[in-house]
């Protein structure tokens, strides 16, 4: 097992032994290991070649700390609004000595306000819909960079009901890029930000999620 390799299996193990909060619905090293971390290494290739790049409702790190762990080069922000994960996760990082990665406790909302369009990319596993992670990440990334989150099956759904309406936050349209087996329904959905995002966006906690910027 190589240094990285060993380092993510060491995470996937402080994952499983924290007590804390619940950072993932995994239990057991191995299984987090199989079923959480190494799911997040396809993603790996897709950040930028320099610059910050922001884990969006990251939780227990996933897949920010994946992140970090391969780019070392990169500078990983972790974003949670939830203390008690904010906790836990700042001691596995210092327990996995990854002087790369800080953990910034707020809502997405919020953070936008002081860090609007500063990253070079925005990801997030596991946080909304198609839609509304689009708006949340939007108002985060500096044009030229790029929106990054992780779907399956429905994902055909949460991009048609968007009706080709993401030019409205300065993003072009989304590709998908599939990965695990052959009939995996797993993919990557990538949007390149290709204009300053409008001054209303962010909108306040919550609205993202109840009231649809495409509608």
């Amino acid at each position: 097992m190589n240094p990285q390799k060993s380092t993510l299996y060491r995470y996937a193990e402080l994952l499983a032994s924290c007590t804390r909060a619940r950072l993932t619905g995994t239990r057991g090293a191995d299984e987090i290991f199989t079923l959480q971390v190494m799911d997040c290494l396809p993603s790996v290739e897709f950040l930028p070649s320099s610059g910050n790049v922001v884990d969006v409702g990251s939780g227990g790190g996933l897949p920010g700390i994946v992140w970090a762990v391969e780019r070392p080069d990169l500078s990983i922000t972790l974003l949670d609004s939830v203390g008690k994960k904010c906790i836990a996760v700042n001691e596995i990082i210092s327990a996995l000595n990854l002087p790369n990665v800080k953990v910034v406790c707020s809502r997405s909302e919020d953070y936008a306000k002081t860090q609007r369009e500063t990253f070079s990319l925005a990801g997030a596993r596991a946080l909304s819909s198609a839609g509304v992670t689009a708006e949340l990440l939007a108002p985060l990334v500096k044009v030229g960079g790029r929106v990054l989150t992780f779907k399956g099956e429905k994902v055909s759904d949460e991009l048609s009901e968007v009706n080709n309406q993401w030019h409205k936050l300065g993003l072009s349209e989304p590709s998908l890029r599939h990965y695990g087996d052959d009939d995996s329904s797993r993919c990557i959905v990538l949007w390149e930000k290709v204009s300053r995002c409008p001054a209303m966006y962010p909108r306040r906690t919550g609205l993202a999620g109840t009231k649809f910027f495409w509608e």
